[in-house]
């Protein structure tokens, strides 16, 4: 034995004298973990531990229908993260607060459009998607070419849209759905899936080949990355970020045609909820909100995520009040503990 490997009196190796060889498998252990552990694993594992609870607390919330109906709900929620997973993956603190408010206007233009006939859906759905994308557009003219910082740009866009509503309106909502929508989104269509669910697989589909099979994807994470060195590579960084914000509005255009299909009628803020919860999907499901980082299919998960939880807090059968509280508080430790998950970002 030598001097550097002296024992202690009880006949261990002293720690600071002698170290144990190391494992060469721990590294790679390691990596294979964290790899597997991304945010968006982690939230389709609590989407899992979600369903569980609900069944433990009311017996038949695994059942085939609910299931369904919690992500039927859950569907106009990810609808509209889809255009906020856009426009926080293209960095520069970007948040679109318009949401809400374009929901809205497309929810009160798609029932007087349509005035409840089928025949004039396909109409209302053209003009709310090019209503949409162009106040979205407009949110990504001031934030790239006037320079306004996102949060400032989108609410003031809110407030802007809302007004229009208004305008539209004149203060009451009129209209009803038509018969074809309210079947669209309650109705089994495909092996028993309601059609709303359908064309959100579709969106699903379309976005991860948009993100990852796509050079708009590829630039778009290099914008959020950094803006600097993506304009320096040769990315135009402003028409791209017009394009990206004219999306999220056309996203939540299309949540509000399909959400009349749901409620049958309308009022005037009916996006409103959606404001804060389409950023909380979107980082639930692992997207950095310094950009850059961050999937479609997290967003997915996060959508879920937060409809399961009002879900089961509805059927603990608590006050409106309580419910609301409660929400808010799992919200922030969620929206804390994904925060601080640097280590596990994709």
């Amino acid at each position: 034995m030598t001097s550097e490997q002296r024992a202690t009196p009880s006949g261990e190796m002293h720690p600071g004298l002698a170290q144990p060889p190391l494992d060469p498998n721990a590294g790679a252990l390691t990596v294979r973990l964290r790899r597997f552990l991304t945010p968006s694993a982690i939230a389709y594992g609590l989407v899992l531990v979600l369903f569980v609870v609900g069944e433990l607390l009311s017996p038949g919330f695994l059942s085939t229908r609910q299931v369904l109906n919690v992500l039927r709900v859950a569907s106009f929620l990810g609808i509209v993260a889809a255009g906020q997973t856009l426009v926080v993956l293209s960095g520069g603190e970007g948040i679109d607060l318009s949401v809400g408010a374009v929901m809205s206007l497309a929810a009160v233009m798609t029932a007087h459009i349509t005035q409840g006939r089928d025949a004039l859906v396909l109409q209302a759905l053209a003009q709310i998607l090019a209503v949409g994308f162009a106040l979205g557009a407009v949110n990504g003219v001031g934030v790239a070419f006037l320079r306004i910082p996102p949060l400032v740009m989108t609410l003031g866009m809110s407030g802007v849209v809302q007004g229009l509503t208004l305008l539209y309106t004149q203060g009451i909502p009129k209209g009803r759905a038509a018969p074809i929508l309210n079947e669209l989104v309650t109705s089994p269509w495909i092996g028993g899936i309601p059609g709303i669910l359908v064309i959100w697989l579709g969106l699903a589909v379309l976005m991860s080949l948009l993100l990852g099979r796509t050079s708009f994807g590829r630039r778009l994470y290099a914008i959020g990355a950094n803006r600097r060195a993506a304009a320096l590579s040769g990315i135009h960084v402003r028409p791209m970020l017009v394009v990206i914000y004219g999306t999220s509005g056309m996203l939540a255009a299309l949540a509000g045609f399909l959400f009349v299909g749901y409620t049958t009628t309308v009022f005037l803020d009916i996006g409103g909820d959606y404001v804060l919860r389409s950023v909380a999907a979107v980082v639930v499901g692992g997207t950095s909100l310094a950009g850059g980082v961050g999937s479609y299919t997290g967003t997915v998960a996060g959508s879920i995520v937060l409809t399961l939880l009002q879900s089961i807090l509805t059927t603990l059968r608590l006050g409106e009040a309580a419910r609301q509280v409660i929400h808010g508080l799992v919200l922030v430790l969620l929206l804390a503990a994904y925060g601080r998950q640097r280590a596990l970002r994709q």
